[in-house]
């Protein structure tokens, strides 16, 4: 079953269509069905044999889809840096679309629906890997995994990670397109014959389309198939989880303390918000500083001497509480009123110059006792690299004035327990970081019991990208079986179950406090031991197909020349003989 080869016009006009149909998929819209359509309108906008056009055709898919998906970058920069990254993360797709094009040649592939189906989603998620590994370590930002965290899709997760979801969601998108290729061929052939329906030769030929609708029956099938069939999947799932009412009347939120394996822990955490959306933390230094104390001020209320733990977000305090006494100060009274050590978020400045984006667990009295770097600054926007190549295109770069440098510590902090039963290890996964499968990989083998992922979104005003990376806090909650919290210094701040499900949520720009019960747990899921394997065998199969495939092209293009030299050999002996 193959598709009719699209002209050059419809060819451009399905790539642009399926790139906006992609970005309905993700936050805020959601609507997650559309990850399958826009898949399927890509496998026909990539009809066209020819490398060159399909590389057009990639191009444009992944320029409609990231222009308004990265939209965030231009509220946080300008116009500049937004296209750009756009363009760049674009052209990975453009070259899906050669890559396709060659591997779609292999002779093992040639009118093989399904098989066309799997190569065409392996190839995919193999892109969209190493998309997420280069240039600059990568961007894993739009991967296909991120749209189904309300679909049954995302419970491949548990087994796989992301490449296991982005696999199944491409593979069945793929079966779409050929089911429907297979409607639409039954339809023209009844049509015909419906015009030829009087002559002796039309008898029995209704029966033609009949195959037809019997592939493309059988390919929707397995597609529903392969997006549902994770439904069958082990992952924990609690029946406590949802707010509750404590004795006092408080509110706390359980986050599935019925699945806990090393007890709970108890942890309030503070969004303080900013007066001025879209000016960022830095711009409010004092101000989001002050915001995060009164925070805490409030959870002491209530919870003094009740918690573990008081969790704030990336850049809670930009000043260093380690070189600047007042903020030390402030903290040790936060900390002693609360009756527990504070997660803040800072910015550290070593003599040797750059500066370190860090997590440092304070406690009242010993500062601080726990400390994770950030291992994967944001290029471009938390350091700048070939900055006097840049420069020459857009001066924003100049608003990164001091670049950030990658921490080498493991991604956790030990939290001592209130009640001197040892120390719970927390996953700190700074920003940006939830999108990096491999750092929260490293987090859970090095014993995190759950995960924490302080942020600051501040910069991005009211765009999606702080209901995006919550998206992604969930998929990675779903992979490694772990309980999460997604603290902002202005939203969206959540609770996370092991399963993926929000129990707490807040708005955007708005000061909010909560007490969340969580789970500890230890146990590894099949992702988390699989480890780099999925990317791996992905990327090693996309190898052998892409090899494959241009091997089956030269043979090919071989035997046609051969063909047509005999014919033309032929012709010429004719022509001797007639004379």
């Amino acid at each position: 079953m193959r598709l009719r080869e699209p002209s050059r016009l419809l060819s451009l006009f399905l790539a642009v269509a399926g790139g906006l149909v992609l970005w309905s998929a993700f936050p805020n819209a959601g609507v997650w069905p559309a990850a399958f359509v826009a898949i399927a309108v890509l496998y026909w906008a990539l009809g066209r044999d020819s490398a060159w056009w399909n590389l057009l055709a990639g191009f444009l898919f992944g320029l409609a889809f990231f222009l308004p998906h990265l939209w965030w970058a231009y509220e946080s920069t300008a116009t500049a840096p937004w296209i750009a990254m756009s363009v760049v993360e674009a052209l990975f797709l453009g070259a899906f679309g050669v890559l396709w094009t060659w591997a779609r040649r292999a002779r093992f592939l040639r009118r093989r629906g399904w098989r066309l189906a799997a190569a065409f989603a392996v190839l995919f998620v193999a892109v969209e890997q190493w998309r997420a590994e280069v240039p600059f370590g990568g961007f894993p930002w739009g991967r296909l995994a991120w749209t189904m965290v309300d679909a049954p899709t995302g419970r491949a997760a548990w087994l796989g990670g992301t490449v296991a979801v982005s696999l199944l969601v491409a593979f069945s998108g793929a079966l779409l397109a050929l089911a429907v290729a297979g409607l639409l061929r039954a339809v023209r052939r009844r049509s015909q014959q419906g015009g030829r329906h009087d002559g002796p030769q039309s008898q029995g030929q209704p029966g033609r389309a009949l195959p037809d609708v019997g592939r493309a029956v059988g390919a929707l099938a397995l597609g529903v198939a392969v997006a549902v069939v994770p439904l069958v999947l082990p992952l924990p799932t609690s029946a406590s989880a949802g707010p509750v009412e404590t004795p006092d009347g408080a509110e706390v939120y359980d986050a599935g303390s019925d699945l806990a394996e090393d007890g709970t822990l108890w942890a309030g955490a503070v969004q303080g918000n900013v007066a001025e959306p879209g000016a960022g933390a830095f711009a409010n230094r004092a101000e989001v500083l002050n915001n995060h104390l009164e925070g805490t001020y409030v959870l002491a209320e209530d919870f003094a001497g009740e918690l573990d733990v008081v969790l704030w977000p990336e850049n809670g305090s930009d000043l260093d509480p380690q070189t600047t006494p007042e903020v030390a100060r402030g903290l040790d009274a936060a900390s002693s009123a609360v009756g527990a050590p504070i997660l803040v978020g800072a910015q550290e400045f070593p003599e040797t110059g750059g500066r370190y984006n860090v997590s440092l667990l304070w406690q009242a009295g010993n500062g601080v006792i726990g400390r994770y770097a950030k291992q994967h600054p944001a290029p471009f926007g938390e350091y700048i690299p070939m900055r006097s190549i840049l420069r020459l295109l857009s001066d924003q770069v100049d608003r990164v004035t001091t670049d950030m440098i990658a921490g080498v510590n493991p991604p956790f902090v030990d939290v001592p327990s209130r009640l001197g039963q040892g120390a719970y290890r927390l996953g700190t996964i700074i920003c940006f970081e939830v999108a990096y499968d491999e750092i929260i990989r490293d987090a859970v083998l090095d014993g995190a019991q759950v995960l924490v992922i302080p942020t600051n979104n501040a910069s991005f005003g009211f765009t999606a990208e702080s209901t995006q990376q919550l998206a992604m806090s969930r998929m990675q909650a779903m992979t490694t079986g772990r309980a999460a919290v997604q603290i902002s210094t202005v939203g969206v701040s959540g609770v996370i179950t092991p399963d993926g499900t929000v129990v707490r949520r807040t708005g955007l720009f708005t000061d909010d406090q909560f007490v969340t019960n969580l789970p500890l747990r230890s146990s590894i899921t099949p992702a988390v031991a699989a480890g780099y394997w999925p990317g791996w065998v992905v990327g090693g199969l996309a190898v052998v197909l892409v090899v494959a495939g241009v091997v089956g092209g030269i043979r090919s293009r071989r035997r046609a020349r051969q063909v047509a030299r005999a014919k033309a050999g032929g012709a010429e002996l004719v022509g001797h003989g007639s004379r």
